[in-house]
């Protein structure tokens, strides 16, 4: 922001043009101020809509029911992109039903309202969550309760060198009504430590089951020059020489509707405003199937670093994502294409676009990552 002519750092909390929020700002302040026609805030009111890992289910699943309800079998047949889950405690009957289904599989526990990692854990054993009921004063009879989620955890995930990965989307939504989307071309996968295995002694080795950075910098022998990261182009590459360019590129076509679908599942729950702009980090994982699963969506995706290459795409995504907000004024409107955002959704449905050669998206292409490497 320092860098862009003209612009000017303030401390004031009210007299601003833009302000690039913390969701506690947007928690605290958001009802106390009347935002003028040149301001813009950089999160919806209730953007946890689809950021709480509980709500975002939630909301996923009323949108499958209304599709149903609505005689449309097809779309809602595409809502397949999450693994079985359940809000805990208030859906655990269903989940012990569930649970005792399928015997074999593994389950992942997480809290719903916290990030890197953090409070996760596996099991496959009914015990175990007795153990964890006793930790957490989880009935929900009790105001300090804190709700978490289980989900059926994806035994069979792509790996790359024996590891398991999953992706970091960036989606930039401008306006919830009408939904207007910009899907950014460049990403990154993240990479677990150490290799994959469904060997239940390893259901306790974060370093094999969880990818998040804050998580994996702190194994042993963690190398800060390499990091754990490989560019979404980078990572295209390799899994088109593996599965061919015609499954890869339905794989990422697959990954572009996920986006949308997410975004289109609480579009009417979000509180409206067009002072307001929303930068999310989707989190997606691939199974050997080349099938995509949508894991948890962030408001805050982080924009530290863990090296040059990080650090060069995190700033030039920021910098793209005020040129879509446009405080300038440069633009006129009518743009499909702003740095390495693309508009995918507006007031008309999907927006389509050529892509080179016969490639259904340009998400994760080569086109965009040279004009980044620039």
């Amino acid at each position: 922001m320092r860098n862009r002519p003209g612009w000017q750092e303030t401390e004031d909390e009210i007299d601003w043009d833009i302000h690039w929020a913390d969701v506690g700002w947007v928690r605290d302040m958001y009802d106390q101020v009347q935002l003028d026609d040149v301001q813009r805030l950089s999160h919806f009111k209730n953007h946890y809509e689809l950021t709480r890992k509980d709500l975002m289910v939630k909301n996923l699943k009323r949108m499958r029911r209304q599709l149903q309800r609505s005689g449309n079998a097809e779309e809602a047949a595409a809502y397949n992109f999450w693994t079985e889950t359940f809000i805990l405690p208030n859906e655990y009957s269903m989940f012990i039903e569930e649970f005792r289904r399928w015997p074999d599989s593994m389950w992942i526990m997480k809290p719903t309202n916290r990030a890197q990692g953090r409070g996760i854990f596996l099991f496959n054993k009914l015990s175990q969550i007795s153990d964890w009921k006793k930790d957490h004063n989880w009935r929900p009879d009790q105001p300090q309760a804190e709700s978490y989620i289980a989900q059926r955890y994806i035994m069979n995930p792509c790996t790359v060198g024996g590891k398991k990965f999953d992706l970091r989307l960036y989606v930039l939504v401008t306006s919830f009504s009408p939904l207007a989307v910009w899907l950014y071309g460049a990403g990154f996968a993240r990479f677990s430590g150490q290799r994959y295995t469904q060997e239940r002694g390893s259901m306790g080795n974060v370093y094999v089951h969880l990818t998040n950075v804050a998580i994996q910098k702190k194994a042993e022998g963690y190398d800060r020059g390499v990091g754990c990261k490989l560019a979404l182009h980078a990572l295209k590459l390799l899994l088109t020489a593996r599965h061919g360019a015609a499954a890869v590129d339905e794989l990422f076509h697959d990954m572009e509707c996920l986006v949308v679908r997410a975004l289109l599942s609480v579009q009417a729950a979000i509180v409206q405003d067009r002072h307001c702009f929303e930068l999310y980090g989707l989190d997606v994982v691939v199974d050997d199937a080349l099938k995509p699963w949508l894991i948890e969506a962030n408001a805050s995706p982080s924009l530290s670093a863990e090296h040059a290459t990080d650090a060069a795409l995190k700033r030039q995504l920021v910098s793209d994502a005020l040129d879509v907000v446009d405080m300038e004024g440069a633009r006129d409107g009518t743009e499909l294409e702003v740095g390495g955002f693309r508009l995918i959704w507006d007031s008309n449905g999907p927006v389509e676009q050529p892509v080179a050669g016969s490639f259904r998206t340009w998400l994760g292409s080569q086109h965009v990552a040279k004009a980044h490497s620039r």
